[in-house]
């Protein structure tokens, strides 16, 4: 999902080669009065009652302060720099621009939604909007053998709508984000797959044509298709209907009757893969159901949003697990570090559909392990990619703060 997923962010690849390995970052812990060990790397997440409003504003302030200190010169978060003995696949210099837009404006999102008055944050969104204005329209996919400019897309209109809900009296401000905006939708549009929806990688069968026909893959689709329809609702940007439709007629193609998604259209006629069954789905399976929600898939109903928000709780030990290992999908059921964050931005997507004592008592446990996953530093990762994976990590950490803050007051 994470790629990044997702970038999940990406987040992104499984096609990994080798250099010196560098280390990771000391472990973040703390430890409970009965002795069990709690902390961000730790299996044990922090006990219920530390879970309170104020704890989550005081998160959520301590990874602005990081984003702020973070952020390059010119606006943007993170970079190329910080290799490792395995490195996502990046051919340059293309996968390294998708790479900085999806860190970069996933953590201007973040910094949005922390609603944070201080001088100094007001001052690295202003940088931060800038840098979209001049990077994203240049944004293209590196070469035929990836699209993962797919990311800087999706995650810059996400970014966008966050920036024009921020100036509702500045006109041509927000007429200028909104054309942005329409940009964004029209680039992604030119890297829609063959067969419907989007990928990010096609590097396996020698064959690359000008519209990607590479592996579409469920989560990348429905990360583009949330996007879409956020910008639309909030600033009436224009969507192409076709193109629509054969991303929805994608991801459903590869729902399961248990509402769990194959990873790709490769791995469609294999249910009962490891990485298609419930917990290898298990954040793969809140974004799509929260975009065929979005676009009024009758079966995706709150019934199937809530039980996969429980699922989510239940059973986030197993993407856990796999949280910072540095080989993509070498955890069980498949599951790659950058899954962890991405599957918990995408659950606030789902939980807040649901009735509010409901999302009251969904947004309490998923502060619960955010707070617990908090490094030292402020930020937090799931994957090691490069320079980008604190940027984008606390990026979805404080666009899903921000929906638990308000579900529990």
């Amino acid at each position: 999902m994470k790629c990044f997923p997702h970038l999940c962010l990406i987040l992104l690849a499984s096609h990994v080669h080798a250099d010196p390995a560098t280390p990771a970052p000391a472990p973040a812990a703390a430890t409970e009065e009965s002795g069990i060990r709690t902390g961000v790397d730790s299996r044990v997440l922090i006990p219920e009652d530390q879970v309170t409003l104020e704890a989550v504003e005081q998160s959520i302030r301590r990874g602005v302060d990081y984003l702020v200190g973070k952020q390059n010169a010119d606006g943007s978060f993170g970079g190329a720099t910080r290799t490792k003995g395995l490195n996502i696949y990046a051919p340059l210099p293309g996968a390294h621009d998708a790479f900085l837009a999806g860190a970069s404006t996933l953590a201007l999102a973040g910094l949005v939604d922390s609603h944070d008055d201080r001088p100094e944050v007001k001052k690295a969104i202003a940088l931060g909007e800038q840098w979209s204005f001049d990077k994203l329209p240049k944004l293209r996919r590196a070469d035929g053998t990836t699209t993962y400019n797919a990311w800087g897309h999706a995650y810059g209109l996400r970014a966008i709508t966050r920036l024009y809900q921020s100036c509702p009296d500045d006109a041509a401000r927000q007429s200028s984000l909104k054309n942005l905006a329409q940009q964004q939708v029209d680039l992604a549009n030119r890297y829609e797959d063959i067969n419907g929806g989007w990928g990010y990688l096609d590097i396996y069968d020698g064959i690359h044509t000008q519209k990607p026909s590479g592996i579409t893959t469920s989560f990348t689709s429905a990360t583009m298709l949330l996007a879409m329809h956020e910008a639309r609702e909030t600033m009436g940007v224009k969507l192409d209907p076709k193109i629509i439709s054969t991303t929805l007629a994608s991801i459903r193609l590869q729902q399961f009757p248990d509402f769990t998604y194959a990873y790709s259209h490769n791995h469609y006629l294999a249910p009962h893969g490891e990485i298609n069954r419930r917990n290898g789905s298990l954040a793969r399976s809140q974004a799509c159901n929260a975009a065929l929600h979005a676009f009024d898939d009758p079966k995706i109903t709150n019934e199937v949003l809530s039980t996969w928000c429980d699922n989510f709780l239940e059973f986030e030990k197993w993407l856990d697990h796999g949280r910072k290992k540095p080989r993509p999908h070498e955890s069980t059921f498949k599951i790659s570090g950058y899954f962890y964050f991405y599957g918990v931005y995408y659950y606030t997507e789902c939980a807040k559909h649901l009735p509010k004592e409901k999302q009251r008592q969904l947004a309490k446990g998923l502060a619960r392990i955010i707070l617990t996953r908090q490094e030292k530093d402020g930020s937090w990762w799931d994957y090691p990619l490069y320079d980008y994976h604190q940027p984008y990590g606390t990026g979805y950490c404080l666009m899903a703060l921000k929906w638990c803050r308000e579900a529990m007051k």
